[in-house]
């Protein structure tokens, strides 16, 4: 048996409230600058990103509210963590995200952060907020695809 080829991923953070808080138009992949003691501690796992958006500052963008806890052994070269990280995107990217933050109403949100051939990277969607009866509606069709696979495990 020929075992696949790891591609190199390695997911530290997953963002599961962004699904069902948000509706996605787009997903791209985001380099993020960190300190020293920042990336030793999201190698260790550290990190949440659920209350997590980004923002558009003098033409860059920035990752606002992620949590990256204290690396242990950096005394006092550690880092502050809720400390604003700047996201690495192209100009063109750049733009059009700001575009569509601005007119459309969108905003960004981080969906997860990973390790692609050790550079730490984040998984930004653009997205617009669902209201309140779309909340229920998705948690509505969640329980019965649940239901439902009940259902049919019990009659087999």
């Amino acid at each position: 048996m020929i075992k696949k080829a790891n591609s190199g991923l390695k997911i530290v953070c997953l963002n599961r409230k962004a699904s069902f808080n948000y509706f996605f138009e787009d997903l791209i992949e985001a380099g993020i600058v960190l300190k020293g003691s920042e990336i030793k501690s999201v190698r260790e796992g550290k990190v949440n990103i659920a209350d997590s958006y980004a923002v558009e500052k003098k033409g860059e963008l920035f990752l606002i509210n992620s949590h990256i806890a204290k690396y242990k052994q950096a005394n006092i070269l550690n880092h502050d963590p809720k400390d604003e990280r700047k996201l690495l995107l192209n100009k063109k990217e750049i733009n059009k995200l700001i575009g569509k933050m601005q007119r459309d109403g969108f905003t960004i949100v981080p969906t997860k952060m990973y390790f692609r051939k050790g550079k730490a990277k984040v998984e930004i969607a653009v997205a617009k907020g669902k209201k309140h009866y779309d909340k229920r509606a998705t948690k509505k069709d969640r329980d019965w695809n649940r239901d439902k696979a009940r259902y049919i495990r019990k009659s087999s």
